[in-house]
């Protein structure tokens, strides 16, 4: 089974699947680009604006266990449409913030509304697509992330610069509210007949396994575990260069806001050409053999940052980007290639749960 077979409500679905993820990938991102502009007009210090972002990230990774069980019952065309929309409400309602907390506020409803963004938008795609496929098509979807930080990076610093930093959550956040239409006008929650099978055999007959189907046997799978831990050091390694670069390119290393803003869009573009060849490759190599590409890259792109400025930090940052943007797709496929499609919501919203220790890195970089 080959991308090009796909139906057309197959191929619809996965364009409201990409269009998701550029908008909450956009969201997530730009906060990073927008706040060299918002710390003095809001007069909060780099400890307050650390509380925003992580007011964002606290009710998102809550959420996101609860989210990705649901998404396994419940019809996913109405939840994503909802919160999607919850999303966008937030995102928009972050202009007229006055105050560190009205922002944490807001940008905490963004964060709830975005805890959809991921596990059921990866178990949406996986229903309409067959295991052949899989990594291709969720490296195709998770582009949209990718895409998503270009915008950050190109579009955002455009509408500052043209309107102010207010005119950045506007756009960012009817973006979201019209995703959420596309959701409710594209999305079917299930194809009339579901593609090859419901578990891997042969991956799970080769880690010596037998398959999971229930939450019990999941949450005792010493795997499932070894994976969740790899998750929760491959989103530290990832969020922190995220959250500060264009803040540290402009402060630290005296660059201009466009200037700094085009490493956000550099790590885009690196994201879009790790998804789009090493995730395809996976499905011929193996997610375990990516997965260690992934680390060396954004290992050696981090590093980069420290010491390298000019033409050397642009290109570390495209190598970092190019390592990032494989990597969660690897994870998503992971879920049904090891475990059960039937739980894949649980398993990723669990994993993204690993991403909320991360916060706390970004409060201690601040209190510094």
């Amino acid at each position: 089974m080959g991308i090009n077979s796909l139906s057309g409500r197959a191929i619809a679905v996965l364009a409201a699947c990409i269009f998701t993820a550029f908008a909450a990938f956009s969201i997530r991102y730009s906060y990073g680009v927008l706040l060299p502009e918002m710390l003095s007009p809001l007069g909060m210090t780099k400890t307050q604006a650390g509380t925003i972002y992580a007011s964002y990230f606290a009710i998102n990774c809550l959420l996101s266990p609860v989210v990705g069980i649901i998404s396994d019952r419940c019809n996913l065309r109405m939840l994503l449409t909802a919160f999607v929309v919850l999303m966008g409400t937030g995102t928009f309602l972050m202009q007229y913030a006055t105050s560190v907390m009205q922002a944490s506020a807001c940008f905490a409803l963004a964060g709830m509304g975005a805890a959809a963004c991921w596990a059921p938008v990866m178990v949406i795609a996986q229903r309409w697509t067959g295991d052949s496929i899989r990594g291709t098509v969720l490296s195709l979807v998770d582009a949209g992330s990718s895409l998503g930080v270009m915008a950050a990076g190109t579009l955002v610093p455009l509408f500052v610069a043209r309107s102010g930093w207010q005119s950045g959550w506007t756009f960012l956040g009817l973006m979201a509210v019209t995703a959420g239409a596309v959701n409710f006008i594209c999305i079917r929650n299930r194809p009339p007949q579901v593609p090859d099978v419901l578990v891997t055999e042969k991956k799970c007959a080769i880690l010596g396994s037998e398959p999971v189907i229930s939450y019990r046997s999941l949450f005792s799978n010493r795997l499932f575990w070894i994976i969740a831990l790899a998750y929760l050091f491959n989103g530290f390694a990832i969020i922190i260069p995220f959250t500060f670069l264009n803040t540290y390119a402009c402060k630290e290393l005296a660059m201009s806001y466009e200037a700094a803003g085009f490493l956000i869009t550099l790590t885009g573009i690196g994201g879009l050409v790790g998804k789009l060849v090493l995730g395809p490759l996976s499905d011929t190599f193996g997610r375990v053999v990516i997965m260690l590409v992934c680390a060396v890259l954004v290992t050696m792109g981090a590093l980069g940052m420290v010491c390298s400025t000019g033409a050397a930090l642009q290109t570390v940052t495209f190598l970092f980007g190019v390592g990032y943007g494989a990597c969660w797709g690897m994870y998503a496929a992971c879920a049904s290639d090891y475990f059960s499609k039937k739980l894949i919501g649980a398993i990723l919203g669990t994993w993204s749960l690993y991403l909320g220790v991360n916060r706390h890195a970004i409060l201690t970089h601040f209190r510094v």
